[in-house]
């Protein structure tokens, strides 16, 4: 079962030493969410109410991913799946090295392949390089798809970017409009959202 295998794989990576983000943080931020969903949201790493609580997107970046999810019909607990590139947070919140990244990739690498995504919303410029290289720009490539294996990536603005920057908030609402097209294309003929009725689609 996918829950047995992911709190399994959870209990694993809370020993991880592979970098020293886990000496200076109070613990590893694993994922939580739906373990079938078909979605998965990635952002950077655990911030520090994250690390306080031990579970993603808590602060207030957290309440505007809840506000986004709700959205698009979807919420964290019945249909999408939260996770980051990184498990442990950072000093300071910087953001992560690029050794720290690799370091921390194979626990990524394994949640995927136990929760098996047929879309994932990469939430950032981290998670974006984590998956499409260094050089990718989310200015440059929000709203693009993109394909890894079996999974439709989705660059897109990180909520926390969309607090300091508002006038951002359209791009990203186009860009998770899409996502809700290949939601609808892929996963659920039938989803609903109030905010993005069926006959807007294309």
């Amino acid at each position: 079962m996918p829950t047995e295998d992911l709190q399994k794989l959870s209990e694993e990576v809370s020993s991880c030493h592979r970098c020293a983000l886990r000496n200076t943080a109070r613990g590893v931020v694993f994922g939580e969410g739906l373990a079938t969903s078909r979605i998965v949201f990635c952002g950077e790493g655990p911030g520090a109410e994250e690390d306080r609580q031990l579970r993603p997107f808590v602060g207030p970046a957290g309440q505007l991913l809840d506000k986004m999810l709700a959205a698009m019909g979807l919420d964290r607990n019945h249909t999408a799946y939260i996770l980051n590139a990184v498990k442990c947070r950072p000093p300071d919140n910087r953001t992560p090295f690029p050794e720290e990244l690799l370091q921390c990739r194979p626990h990524l690498d394994a949640q995927l392949r136990l929760l098996r995504p047929a879309i994932v919303v990469l939430l950032g410029a981290t998670a974006i390089q984590s998956f499409l290289g260094p050089e990718a720009r989310v200015t440059r490539i929000h709203g693009t798809w993109h394909r890894e294996q079996d999974m439709w990536l989705m660059p897109t603005y990180h909520p926390a970017a969309l607090l300091r920057n508002p006038q951002w908030k359209s791009f990203a609402w186009n860009d998770l409009k899409q996502v809700i097209d290949k939601y609808r294309e892929i996963v659920d003929p039938n989803h609903v959202t109030i905010h993005y009725p069926k006959s807007t689609t294309k």
